[in-house]
């Protein structure tokens, strides 16, 4: 199966600045495991960047995360909404590449890990969610952690949208394409 590695929002204003997301250089960490074995299997690493607010296009909150590992090929797609796919080209280079499945990692669990979850499987793709590879910060209601076991169990729930979500830790996820 074709598949797309999908890095979602991991940018320096919204991964450095304090507080920090839940887990914030562990999950950094694992999205760098998880892009060095899609890139050795031949899969494409797509590094998605949010721009609103006071994150500006090229500002130094817009830039990725100063500890992922980017490499020459690395696809970078902008976005302004919660959703990877609303206004990018984002579904056509899937297609592109004849994409038959998507790996979702990144930030934020329950805003941009969510939206772009539910809307690849809406447009017919298997979605893995890497289980312990996306992160939130704390909020009044939840804290990260909360918000990421509910999106790991909530999502893989989903079944009428037809195409299966699963949620994989990094340590049981490998490319095959």
């Amino acid at each position: 199966m074709k598949s797309v590695l999908l890095v979602i929002d991991v940018q320096y204003g919204l991964f450095d600045e304090t507080p920090r997301p839940f887990e914030a250089d562990a999950v950094v960490e694992r999205i760098n495991i998880l892009t060095a074995r899609a890139r050795a299997a031949g899969v494409p690493v797509v590094f998605i960047q949010h721009e609103a607010g006071d994150i500006e296009y090229n500002s130094a909150h817009w830039q990725l995360q100063p500890g992922l590992q980017v490499k020459e090929g690395d696809v970078k797609v902008r976005k302004t909404t919660p959703d990877s796919f609303l206004r990018t080209e984002l579904e056509a280079l899937l297609a592109s590449w004849h994409t038959e499945h998507v790996v979702i990692c990144g930030y934020a669990s329950e805003f941009c890990v969510d939206t772009t979850t539910r809307r690849a499987a809406a447009l017919g793709y298997p979605v893995t969610l890497v289980s312990d590879a996306h992160t939130t910060h704390d909020k009044a209601h939840a804290t990260g952690l909360q918000i990421r076991t509910h999106e790991n169990a909530t999502l893989p729930n989903i079944e009428s949208f037809g195409p299966e979500i699963k949620a994989v830790a990094t340590s049981e996820l490998h490319f095959t394409n």
